[in-house]
């Protein structure tokens, strides 16, 4: 059984690198600490392939990240070859998209969220957003999540009329 240090140790190191990463879940999950980490280093930038899409994609992985990353990787004596998020079931190599789901609405309801409105593709959507809403950069987000097409990602993020409108109105000939 993991002992509660180590479970809130799994649970920040999975929450901020779900958040960083913008992967969805079976990326997220299928991540071995090679893919982040080179020797006690985790690293600033991962490349993964994503299984969806079988396209490469990048990501950074900020200190706040790195340092929870480490000390997970530390805390449960996980080696290169291992998946960064192992199942407790022999059964599976790694945590089920179906557990992290659990996981995930745990997190929302401890701060008072509707699980049913809030789930792991919010973690993806999360920074995606805010860089978006920060610079306003379609290309980048669209880079950033392993997209395909522009339009996806506009759907992606909801873009809107109102969002249209409000660049024009900031926008001086």
């Amino acid at each position: 059984m993991e002992s509660i240090d180590n479970a809130s140790t799994r649970r920040a190191a999975l929450f901020n690198l779900a958040v960083d990463s913008k992967l969805r879940s079976c990326d997220l999950l299928r991540l071995r600490v090679k893919d982040v980490a080179h020797g006690n280093h985790v690293a600033n930038r991962a490349i993964v392939m994503q299984q969806k899409t079988r396209r490469p994609v990048q990501f950074e992985i900020t200190e706040q990240t790195r340092e929870s990353v480490a000390e997970w990787i530390r805390s449960a004596n996980r080696r290169p070859e291992d998946h960064l998020f192992p199942s407790r079931l022999l059964t599976s190599p790694h945590l089920s998209t179906r557990q992290y789901a659990r996981i995930v609405h745990g997190w929302v309801r401890a701060i008072g969220l509707n699980p049913a409105v809030y789930g792991t593709h919010t973690l993806r959507r999360t920074k995606a957003s805010l860089i978006y809403r920060r610079t306003k950069n379609l290309r980048a987000v669209q880079l950033l999540l392993g997209h395909s097409k522009l339009e996806s990602t506009v759907r992606y993020l909801g873009i809107e009329v109102d969002d249209a409108l409000e660049m024009a109105e900031h926008t001086e000939v």
